[in-house]
């Protein structure tokens, strides 16, 4: 294993270290793994916060900022942050409107999330949930009871982070995220496994000649596995798969996101193949990102979400948003 890392038990809370050297704009707690703006938004606007597992870097924590999140929650890699970490995260940035949490849609993270909603009800704060499930690659995996969430995950905190940013109600923004999440959907795949520090080794074996179809997020195999394929057949079936489960004709918001371990040169490259596709569909890609956002360590390979958009979500796509992890509108 070669990584710049110094003992592998210490990577996250040492990583944090770096994100608070780097970003004087965020308040970085080491204790409680709990990443908040430095200054927070105004009293009587709904705050929103996110979290889970590390090692999906810029998620959660480079989403922290004006136009997104309030907070995020960093648990150890692949690893749910506790109920007390996620209470504390949603008691620090309340301004009295209530709290949104997204959750992906992985036990822990569900379980850990409903907890720390309720010790925020003892405290007197109100708190709504949206749990995401974009994942088409499978009903039911080893971490989740249905549907992952993965790379939506990304487009609803900067939608609806934008809309708590713009004043919205806690139910409002609520409805919101639920629509958001009935209109997105996701499919990836791998060249190769990812490497947990602690582990020391690939979590799964892929020879050089094959590749995993539907992979997701904490390393986990795909749907099934195949001989290496050209990009063009690669695109094909991460959108096959998409709009065999959604009807994304008209405009929407489309991301190719890496996996941690692809070139960008090979993303823009998926992405042109992954356009033809889908306006062969009648899609309309009205907003686009292309780029490492919601990644697995080091896995090389890409996932694609397609968001169903409206003339609504394109006003809250285009809202400023200012975070570490996405920067456009400035």
């Amino acid at each position: 294993m070669k990584k710049l890392i110094n003992n592998p038990a210490d990577v996250l809370v040492e990583s944090l270290r770096g994100v608070a050297l780097a970003h004087p704009e965020l308040s970085v707690d080491l204790e409680t793994h709990v990443i908040t703006r430095a200054t927070p938004k105004a009293q009587g606007k709904v705050a929103v916060v996110s979290g889970g597992g590390s090692g999906h870097e810029p998620l959660h924590g480079g989403y922290v900022g004006v136009g997104m999140l309030d907070a995020a929650v960093a648990g150890e890699i692949f690893t749910s942050p506790t109920p007390d970490r996620v209470q504390a995260a949603t008691k620090a940035v309340d301004r009295g409107a209530g709290v949104l949490h997204i959750v992906k849609n992985y036990t822990g993270d569900v379980l850990n999330f409903e907890m720390a909603a309720e010790l925020a009800a003892m405290d007197g704060i109100e708190v709504g949930t949206v749990i995401v499930d974009d994942d088409v690659a499978v009903q039911d995996s080893l971490y989740t009871a249905g549907r992952r969430g993965v790379g939506l995950t990304v487009l609803l905190e900067k939608l609806v982070g934008a809309a708590a940013e713009e004043g919205q109600d806690l139910a409002s923004i609520v409805e919101l995220a639920q629509r958001i999440n009935g209109q997105g959907r996701s499919m990836g795949m791998a060249l190769t496994s990812c490497t947990v520090p602690a582990a020391g080794k690939p979590t799964f074996d892929l020879p050089d000649d094959q590749m995993e179809i539907g992979i997701g997020i904490h390393g986990e195999p795909g749907r099934h596995r195949e001989p290496l394929a050209p990009a063009s057949e690669i695109a094909r079936q991460l959108v096959e798969p998409i709009l065999a489960d959604l009807d994304a004709a008209g405009p929407a918001i489309v991301m190719l996101n890496g996996m941690g371990g692809s070139p960008l040169i090979e993303l823009y490259l998926m992405y042109g193949e992954v356009v033809s596709l889908l306006e062969e569909a009648g899609v309309q890609i009205a907003r686009n990102l292309v780029g490492d956002y919601i990644t697995s360590l080091d896995m090389a390979g890409c996932s694609l979400t397609v968001l169903k958009a409206d003339d609504e979500l394109l006003r809250l796509w285009d809202a400023p948003v200012n975070t570490p992890g996405l920067r456009w509108g400035a």
